[in-house]
């Protein structure tokens, strides 16, 4: 038997640095807590808490503004940090190009780090936004590289989020933030159906993330997310779940480890399958964290 401690994956933050690149996003007067540079070591010594005895081994760094030049310097970090397993990055999936621009990021430095694509859909104010056929022919070319793609969208944005999963069926996917649901509201019926709808489709997984700043930021409870958290168990099983923290933007809501602990909670009656599944499995099979590529 191995003495070695099984890891943990936090299988969605970001990084940034104001310095270097500006975040618009970030100008929204709620974000003010969040407004300044957020780096690897900063992530290292907020991540302390640990989860079913687990703690922070491997990381999946998750792109935060639709830019080339950005996915670029998570690459080459990721290619010199040990603890960022994986990048998610962003191209232009309108571009008749995009073949070439992700054979070129691939190519770079850190280039095999890159796992997944995504695009910002949550912002995009046309309901078939994925259905459009230049967007799907970039998809596919996302595909051909062996690929996957985390699907943003808020809730009332499902129904294209399941046509792209009926439409490619071979591109594997990965749902944010367990798109979003409307906790603040408390109006999770239309929410309850559509994941619903989408886990039916086996390429489909989904980030256990994000949950707590769709909640009151500063009253929030277990008891808030837990019929989010059985909804996602009964539908997607704990082989499709990944723990993702969302960090730092979680910080609005509590901060890492008061996520890490709720995520323990919510974990309490699961086999040490089922949560082996939860905080590393999933993650790792789906941005292949097993793999030594990206550092040859």
């Amino acid at each position: 038997m191995s003495d070695v401690a099984p890891g943990l994956v936090d299988a969605h933050h970001h990084l940034w640095n104001l310095d270097h690149r500006p975040q618009p996003w970030l100008d929204e007067p709620t974000h003010t807590p969040i407004r300044r540079t957020f780096g690897a070591e900063e992530l290292r010594a907020s991540a302390t808490q640990a989860i079913a005895g687990r703690r922070l081994t491997r990381t999946v760094l998750v792109q935060c503004v639709p830019s080339v030049a950005e996915t670029r310097e998570f690459l080459a970090l990721a290619a010199t940090d040990p603890l960022i397993g994986a990048v998610v990055g962003w191209v232009d999936l309108t571009s008749p190009a995009i073949g070439d621009v992700l054979d070129a990021l691939r190519s770079g430095p850190g280039g095999p780090g890159l796992r997944a694509v995504r695009h910002l859909v949550q912002g995009e104010s046309d309901p078939e936004w994925l259905q459009r056929p230049v967007v799907e022919k970039g998809l596919r070319a996302v595909q051909e590289r062996g690929l996957g793609y985390d699907i943003l969208i808020r809730s009332h944005q499902f129904p294209q989020a399941i046509r792209l999963a009926e439409r490619l069926p071979d591109l594997p996917l990965v749902l944010d933030h367990a798109g979003k649901p409307p906790l603040a509201d408390r109006s999770l019926d239309d929410w309850r159906r559509d994941v619903r709808r989408l886990a039916a489709h086996p390429q489909v997984r989904c980030k256990v993330s994000g949950l707590v700043t769709e909640a009151d930021h500063a009253m929030w409870t277990i008891d808030d997310l837990r019929p989010v958290w059985d909804v996602l168990l009964a539908a997607f099983g704990p082989g499709r779940l990944m723990f993702g923290s969302d960090w730092p933007v979680c910080v609005l809501a509590g901060g890492w480890n008061r996520w890490a602990a709720t995520v323990e909670q919510l974990l309490d009656g699961c086999s040490d399958a089922e949560t082996e599944a939860v905080l590393a499995g999933t993650a790792t099979e789906f941005y292949r964290l097993d793999t030594a590529e990206r550092r040859r």
